[in-house]
């Protein structure tokens, strides 16, 4: 398993961005597919973005793509968000989590490792 610390959260008006960080402890980061969930208040938990980890490929839900910006890097054991263009429904506590290569990405079901969440509030 591999320990997980978010940051980065915050209070922005509609249209604004923020930056999310995952700090991740362990040798093992590189191993893992890295990934954005977040919950909104009386929600389920929905997928927002991942990022393999050696190809780099990435994957966004439909709702963020065109705005958000996952990236990692392997040698600071770090993912990040990049959220532009931030609307009030983007609202919601943002997870950080890591996974196998083992099932759906899009399913948060499939995510093993869980950071303890970062809140986003989009408000004017």
């Amino acid at each position: 398993q591999v320990q997980l610390v978010e940051s980065g959260g915050g209070l922005v008006q509609p249209g604004g961005s923020l930056r999310l960080s995952c700090a991740a402890s362990g040798r093992t980061f590189s191993s893992y597919i890295m990934g954005w969930i977040r919950q909104a208040p009386g929600k389920e938990r929905e997928f927002v973005a991942a990022i393999t980890p050696i190809r780099l490929t990435t994957v966004y839900a439909d709702s963020v793509k065109g705005r958000f910006t996952v990236s990692r890097d392997n040698a600071k054991n770090t993912v990040y968000l990049q959220m532009n263009s931030l609307k009030p429904e983007d609202t919601a506590i943002y997870y950080c989590a890591a996974k196998i290569n083992s099932g759906s990405v899009y399913d948060p079901a499939t995510f093993g490792s869980w950071g303890q969440g970062t809140q986003v509030t989009v408000s004017s």
